[in-house]
């Protein structure tokens, strides 16, 4: 039985099965599978009986029947096929939401939130708003944090008492009832925003006057500047990243924490807001 179990653990191919299943390809393995069992069935039933059990078997068990199936699946079929099959949502390209990202630097900047660089033509935070943005993030670990939590979804016709925060297989994400109202790469990109979203409220009569989803990409963008994890207190490093989801790749522009791995910021490249 141990030595079934070990064989059956050897088999397995868990980066193709289980939530990284990829649907297209099981669906076109099974597919191969019933016709090559009917081919050899035709010949000689037991033996097309074997086929569909052991191709069967190969597909749960590893996700696949013949190899390079996923790597097939992601080249030649459409995006828009794949899209339907697909449990994980693409990242958000960077510079394609409804504000210009120069126009998000401009607004950062009114507020005093960023500055130019010394000695250089780029843009970093400045130190009032940084030691503004980690105190407060600093105050949401040790306190409750809901009055910011509810500050960050003001309005939104949503109950408050429907709100709930929770962390799914590819996101954090915030809900009101059954309905998704907020996405973040992790909890911390989401505490981030909140603490941001507290100190631009304080900081700026404008602030609470925009929409929600302006506000939300603004905070997002802002996720670009920070240079310490709020996770573990390390150093953050932006980079540009290939995304593997289950039955697509992606592009993207990265910046995770280096001690703890926790993604602050995703999004697919845009060469023209880049």
């Amino acid at each position: 039985m141990l030595a079934i179990e070990a064989s059956t653990l050897k088999w397995r191919r868990p980066e193709y099965t289980g939530s990284n299943r990829c649907l297209p390809c099981t669906v076109i393995n099974l597919v191969i599978t019933a016709v090559l069992a009917v081919g050899v069935g035709s010949i000689r039933l037991s033996l097309g009986i074997a086929v569909a059990v052991l191709g069967v078997a190969a597909i749960y068990f590893r996700g696949y029947l013949v190899p390079g199936t996923p790597t097939l699946t992601k080249r030649y079929l459409p995006d828009s096929v794949l899209e339907l099959f697909d449990a994980h949502e693409a990242p958000k390209p960077f510079g394609a939401g409804a504000q210009d990202p120069a126009e998000i630097e401009r607004f950062l900047a009114d507020v005093d939130a960023l500055e130019r660089c010394r000695g250089g033509e780029d843009l970093c935070l400045t130190t009032d708003f940084k030691a503004s943005w980690e105190a407060q993030m600093i105050c949401q670990a040790a306190d409750d944090r809901s009055v910011s939590e509810l500050l960050l979804f003001e309005g939104l016709d949503v109950d408050p008492n429907a709100l709930a925060v929770e962390q799914r297989p590819s996101a954090f994400v915030a809900v009101a009832g059954s309905t998704i109202i907020g996405r973040w790469e992790s909890e911390s990109a989401y505490l981030a925003d909140v603490a941001a979203d507290a100190v631009l409220h304080a900081r700026s009569t404008v602030w609470e006057t925009l929409g929600y989803e302006t506000r939300l990409e603004v905070l997002g963008a802002l996720r670009l500047w920070l240079d310490q994890c709020p996770a573990c207190d390390g150093p953050v490093t932006l980079d540009e990243e290939t995304v593997e989801s289950c039955c697509r790749s992606f592009e993207v522009v990265a910046a995770s924490c280096d001690g703890c791995g926790t993604r602050l910021f995703e999004a697919q490249l845009s060469p023209d807001a880049l």
